[in-house]
């Protein structure tokens, strides 16, 4: 007997439905049986029946790209929150705790895909270590990431993130491309000719974009383009002005790294969508590069729509206009609290974690002259250089906001990179964090060297943290899972991160702070970064002194 022969299991009816192919909302009701649509229209009859009354419903939200361990959550708890928001799919490339603990945290990931509502679906890391100068746990080559292709959750290679690899042609990048037909870039800057060597390479995507020009000839040369909204790098708003009818296809929304106070606050995949239609993109196209447009870029033909034969993933919206979701469907059956389970795994804890507290003559500055300074752009991953004359008598240099930024290491005891940092606009105080992309080393800066050291000595001790320090005060988020995550519950993670950021204000810092620092260590993105050899010269890509050579006194 047919499943057409059978009455399903579902009938929902009564519902606006959300079209995707059609970009049109249609009154009807949909059949669901094993998880499945099976049909769409009217007289269906299924053994139980849901009158939506004539609510909106969209297909489940899909995040085109994302690094769950940024969110500070594990997977588990990170489900628990955003399947409130109507995502029932995330991409994600789990290179932050792969860089920290090798395959195992693959592992741990796919594991994380096997036991929860959400489903986790794994690009495997493409760059661990993210450049050979780096430091992390194990080198993932191709060898060891070929045993991972056509597992469970595995769909294909992240983010390419060695550009000069790819247009070098060098042997163990191109190998990795070989391993699979899905290919994720991660293309900052590149445009010309350069960008067309990439693509030919192999590369399919970038949600690396932060220009409309750029996006632009992305999209015209094939590209996918992910439009990136995460704490603090926030793409969205540039790049919209490029979505229509011919473009909305070939563009999705990704959160990439985004802290669990805005996915608290603002929410996941439909806050883009919320700003997507406040900037001005017609709704219809901002639902489809929410649903359909990533479920077509990876391939994934089961999910995406509410049509005949895919998975019966929806929300439910109170209003369509501001995306507000009333309730999330997973194969049919409304998402509850206690469908999450915590994590299976019985945790062996064998990562990496031997930093050293430094001392204040491992963190000295001497000389004076034109130094290069990292200068942190606002709502942007990019930094920039700044020549700025430079005593180290007079650091920090408040007037100026130019402070001094450590990187020790927590593979190498006793190793440690220093340099200046303007823009965190630190008035008093240190922060420190055992977040720092994509080595995870730990990652200071601060107002003097006693309270820099007092809060990386607070990290140090609790093998992975999120510090604030200032005079007796002190706030400390333990990250107890591979000094990146913690194991409390998302509620107590957003509480405790709050609390962070009531004394990094009294302190008078950037907004989001830990997100900042947490990228000045970036070794892929240029122009300039700091790592436990020092000053890193993206364009160059080498290790500059921090005084410009000839001006040093």
């Amino acid at each position: 007997m047919s499943i057409w022969e059978e009455s399903a299991d579902i009938v929902f009816k009564n519902g606006i439905i959300f079209n995707p192919f059609t970009c049109e909302w249609l009154k009807e009701d949909f059949a669901v049986k094993s998880g499945i649509v099976i049909g769409t229209g009217f007289g269906y009859q299924g053994k139980k029946e849901i009158d939506l009354k004539s609510s909106y419903i969209v297909p489940g939200f899909i995040d085109a790209h994302v690094h769950i361990e940024s969110s500070l959550l594990t997977p588990y708890e990170y489900a628990r929150l955003v399947m409130q928001h109507g995502t029932t799919t995330v991409i994600a490339d789990p290179h932050e705790i792969a860089n920290v603990w090798g395959i195992k945290g693959i592992e741990y990931m796919l594991q994380a895909h096997e036991d929860q509502p959400l489903d986790i679906l794994v690009m495997l890391p493409s760059c661990v270590p993210a450049t050979p100068i780096d430091e992390c746990a194990m080198t993932l080559n191709a060898d060891l990431l070929r045993p991972f292709i056509g597992r469970n959750g595995v769909l294909g290679l992240g983010e390419m993130m060695n550009v000069p690899g790819v247009l070098s042609h060098d042997p163990p990048v191109i190998e990795k491309l070989t391993l699979t037909s899905i290919r994720d870039g991660h293309a900052p800057f590149l445009t010309g000719t350069r960008l067309d060597e990439y693509i030919v390479s192999g590369l399919q995507s970038d949600h690396e974009t932060t220009a409309l020009c750029e996006g632009k000839e992305k999209l015209q040369k094939s590209m996918f383009l992910l439009i990136r909204e995460g704490s603090t790098e926030r793409n969205l708003q540039t790049l919209i002005p490029l979505v229509n009818a011919c473009t909305s296809p070939r563009c999705s929304f990704c959160t990439d790294d985004r802290h669990v106070d805005m996915l608290v606050t603002s929410g996941h995949i439909d806050d883009c969508v919320r700003k997507a239609i406040a900037e001005g993109c017609e709704p219809e196209y901002a639902y489809r590069m929410a649903t359909l447009s990533p479920a077509e870029r990876f391939r994934l033909f089961d999910r995406g729509a509410l049509s005949p034969g895919r998975l019966a993933d929806f929300c439910v919206l109170d209003n369509m206009r501001d995306c507000s979701v009333r309730a999330t469907f997973k194969k049919g059956y409304l998402v509850k609290p206690d469908q999450f389970r915590p994590d299976s795994q019985s945790l062996s804890r064998d990562w990496p974690f031997v930093a050293k507290i430094p001392t204040m003559e491992d963190i000295r500055i001497t000389g004076s002259g034109i130094a290069r300074v990292i200068h942190i752009q606002e709502g942007q991953i990019g930094t920039k250089t700044e020549y700025l004359e430079v005593s180290s008598e007079n650091i920090p240099d408040i007037n100026r906001d130019i402070l001094k930024v450590v990187v020790v290491s927590r593979y190498h005891p006793g190793r440690s990179g220093v340099g200046l940092v303007q823009g965190m606009k630190l008035h008093h105080g240190a922060l420190a964090v055992s977040i720092s992309h994509d080595s995870h080393n730990i990652i200071a800066v601060g107002t003097c060297d006693d309270d820099i050291i007092s809060s990386i000595a607070s990290v140090v001790q609790n093998k992975g943290a999120m510090v604030a320090h200032y005079q007796d005060k002190e706030v400390c988020l333990p990250l107890s899972l591979a000094g990146l995550m913690s194991e409390l519950t998302f509620e107590e993670v957003h509480k405790s991160l709050s609390e962070l950021h009531e004394l990094t204000d009294e302190c008078g810092a950037i907004e989001n702070p830990f997100m900042y620092l947490s990228f000045l260590t970036l070794s892929v993105i240029p122009e300039i970064r700091i790592t436990t050899k020092g000053v890193f010269d993206v364009n160059r890509f080498s290790h500059v002194p921090l005084f410009v050579e000839g001006k040093k006194s």
